[in-house]
């Protein structure tokens, strides 16, 4: 399994034979590593051009939804070598990127104004040496994602604009992971006792908490 940590919310990076970032966010010290960057949508805490340019470099790949493609052209253009655009309703296509395997999947909530389908966010599907991890983005439980497989799932469980402790635990329950890694639920490392809400639902599959 490659080497996992994460920041703050859904700022997560996985370090392999590459080294991954989704949504960079309150990055405190310049890296400049990062093969790839993954954006799930434009919100300010997912979509962050002083952290993407904390971890870029001049031949960083960085992919984003086809829908932020203007903001982000002109956010972070000078920053990345290379950008790819991800068209949503192209859902599980699969594209090598770096050696990289890469697949993504519509992310919206059901009922709720936050993250709307037609908005055109997503979330990802990554095999990085021979492991699938699966960002969610920010989303419900919806037809486009339920039927995700993966050996790591990074789940949002904040509530409100996600999933709720519960709901995530029965999300998980229906991806059936090797393992969960809880996000999106406070940016302080032990401030709050979601995680622990979300592991004690899990059954029979193991539960990281890294927030």
């Amino acid at each position: 399994m490659s080497k996992i940590s994460i920041n703050a919310r859904s700022s997560i990076r996985i370090e392999g034979t590459k080294v991954i970032y989704f949504d960079p966010f309150k990055i405190t010290e310049e890296k400049h590593d990062a093969d790839i960057i993954f954006v799930t949508h434009e919100h300010y805490d997912h979509f962050s051009p002083e952290d993407i340019k904390k971890v870029s470099n001049k031949n960083t790949i960085l992919v984003a939804p086809f829908s932020m493609k203007q903001i982000v052209l002109e956010k972070v253009d000078e920053m990345i070598g290379e950008m790819i655009f991800a068209k949503a309703e192209e859902t599980r296509t699969n594209l090598m990127v770096d050696g990289v395997l890469i697949q993504w999947v519509r992310a919206y909530n059901i009922g709720k104004p936050f993250h709307t389908k037609e908005s055109g966010w997503i979330g990802y599907v990554v095999t990085l040496d021979d492991n699938i991890y699966f960002v969610t983005g920010d989303t419900d439980a919806n037809e486009d994602n339920v039927n995700v497989k993966c050996d790591v799932l990074f789940v949002p469980c904040g509530g409100k604009y996600t999933f709720d402790a519960e709901e995530a635990a029965e999300f998980t329950h229906r991806i059936k992971p090797r393992k969960v890694i809880p996000t999106h639920y406070t940016d302080v490392a032990g401030e709050s006792k979601i995680g622990e809400i979300f592991k004690r639902a899990i059954q029979n599959i193991e539960v990281e908490l890294m927030l």
